[in-house]
């Protein structure tokens, strides 16, 4: 079985919820329920919440996870891409003698994954042995052939050009998109440490919308205490 390294993002700069990773969710901060998540798969080698934060890495370690370093400040930057602190997370390890096939992103703003979400996900990439990575999505509710752009004169324009009047099309006429999802992404470490977040051949992992919570605002935070009672 390949080594894996589930990582746990938690910077501390949220702006549109302030400290949304440690808020109490019904009786636990928000980071725990992805590191319980990670430690109750036996194909984890390895748990830990890359923080620029002393008091959010004190509450992972509590939880279960390890915190081998506080992120970076160029890491832990508002635009700062998810590439730079999972890499960074593979470099630590390599500069310290361990190594990792894959690497698993679990965010903590995902409290409530379905069961076997990681199995599932490693399962499919290792039956191909040309995929760089996995990751989570949901079939669109909103689609863009229905989408409208507002033009500088206050005319709105169908968003997508190359389709005659795509907002007229019939439901069944709609071809089928995905959206990503914050549950999991899996990559193969060699991918990232070769400069991309998810490589040339990305695969599927299909989530049911009945299974997401996706925290990303105070409405959000209170529809996941209630789903989660």
């Amino acid at each position: 079985m390949p080594k894996i390294l589930a990582v746990i993002p938690a910077r501390s700069g949220s702006k549109s919820l302030p400290h949304k990773n440690i808020k109490n969710l019904n009786g636990k901060p928000l980071l725990a329920y992805s590191i319980e998540y990670a430690n109750q798969s036996s194909l984890i080698s390895k748990t830990i919440v890359s923080t620029d934060n002393e008091d959010y890495a004190k509450i992972a370690v509590e939880y279960g996870a390890s915190v081998p370093f506080l992120r970076p400040p160029e890491y832990s930057r508002d635009d700062s891409p998810d590439y730079e602190f999972m890499k960074h997370a593979l470099e630590y390890y390599l500069d310290h003698g361990e190594s990792f096939d894959l690497l698993i992103l679990l965010r903590p703003t995902s409290p409530v994954r379905p069961p076997g979400l990681i199995e599932r996900g490693v399962k499919i990439i290792l039956a191909d042995p040309i995929a760089t990575s996995v990751r989570s999505v949901a079939p669109v509710t909103e689609h863009p052939y229905r989408i409208w752009s507002k033009k500088e004169d206050g005319s709105i324009e169908g968003f997508v050009p190359f389709v005659k009047e795509p907002y007229n099309l019939p439901r069944q006429k709609l071809p089928p998109l995905l959206f990503q999802t914050g549950d999991i992404e899996i990559v193969k470490a060699s991918t990232l440490l070769s400069g991309s977040v998810s490589g040339n051949k990305v695969l599927p992992l299909i989530i049911e919308h009945g299974e997401m919570v996706d925290i990303d605002s105070e409405v959000d935070f209170k529809e996941a205490q209630s789903r989660m009672l």
